[in-house]
């Protein structure tokens, strides 16, 4: 995919708006569009990597990616009790936008992961 069409990377850049939560040099959190629990983040890389795969090969922007998961949480106020973390991966997850992005969800008892 060229990043100029991705769908996050033109929100990192400002192009298309997005309700922010939380954003460092490194990563942008906001509010997903089609929420699927009270409360549901998406936290992203600044910087463009396909998937959670491609995301392996830099530790630094994978660190600073699981340390806003935690920001997140913290500062939605949902550590406890308790909050789910998604990375979908390939067409058989459910994958929509292919830039790595973490789904932060709480807000209602979640369930068992179906399996």
């Amino acid at each position: 995919m060229n990043v100029t069409d991705c769908l996050f990377c033109r929100i990192v850049a400002g192009e298309i708006p997005a309700t922010v939560v939380y954003e460092t040099d490194a990563v942008l959190a906001f509010r997903d569009i089609r929420p699927k629990a009270p409360v549901h983040v998406l936290v992203i890389t600044k910087q463009h990597f396909d998937d959670v795969l491609a995301l392996a090969s830099d530790p630094a922007a994978a660190s600073a990616l699981l340390a806003a998961v935690a920001e997140v949480a913290r500062a939605e106020g949902v550590v406890e009790p308790g909050f789910r973390t998604i990375f979908n991966t390939g067409p058989d997850s459910g994958m929509e936008v292919p830039h790595v992005h973490a789904h932060v969800l709480a807000g209602r008892p979640l369930g068992a992961l179906a399996g």
